[in-house]
């Protein structure tokens, strides 16, 4: 098997609390990996250790390939029409165009690719993240509460996606406070560790 993500004793401090400590995890390619707890538990703080957003207050993070990363904001320029927003992170991510179109149609934003960012929902915007990680074509996918917002159409979409992205030898950390229907999940219950 080949390891994309290590985690080896991370400890997590926010402020003065103590979230985590030596919390080790290894992500192979078709791993998926669901983060559950309650709020405060430090599902968020895993997510964002994994992804170098945060540094560990002990142990050692080991990403052997790209991540691509869904948190709390969406990174998109509300005042653009979606289709050039995301056209942006293509060009930053450097992908093409073909590979947003195929996202876009994955998600079922398509016929919403004019719509000003600003004026998509709370679970268009979500979907038009999960674009974004899709069109990356990024091994690591991060995600953090990805479905809130979406009915369950657009949640079934998330999942097959999911299933797409294992199937072709990626792997996915998943932060959600309920169920997504991913078969083959393993799971780490965050509240158990404190």
């Amino acid at each position: 098997m080949t390891q994309l993500l290590r985690l080896d004793s991370v400890a997590c401090i926010r402020g003065d609390w103590l979230l985590f400590e030596n919390l080790s995890l290894t992500l192979n390619r078709s791993d998926a990996l669901w983060l559950r707890g309650p709020n405060g538990a430090g599902k968020s703080s895993l997510i964002r250790l994994a992804a170098g957003l945060l540094r560990p207050a002990a142990g050692t993070v080991e990403r052997r390939e790209r991540i691509a990363l869904i948190d709390e904001a969406a990174a998109l320029d509300a005042e653009l029409p979606l289709r050039r927003a995301l056209d942006f992170w293509a060009r930053v991510d450097t992908v093409d165009g073909h590979a947003v179109d195929r996202a876009m149609d994955e998600m079922g934003l398509a016929p919403l690719s004019e719509v000003p960012v600003a004026m998509l929902s709370t679970g268009q915007r979500k979907r038009a993240a999960m674009v974004r990680v899709i069109a990356s074509g990024a091994p690591i996918w991060l995600l953090d509460e990805p479905a809130n917002g979406m009915d369950d159409a657009a949640q079934a979409r998330l999942v097959a996606a999911v299933a797409r992205h294992r199937a072709n030898g990626g792997a996915l950390l998943l932060a959600s406070h309920f169920e997504l229907g991913i078969p083959d999940l393993a799971e780490l219950d965050m509240g158990a560790l404190a």
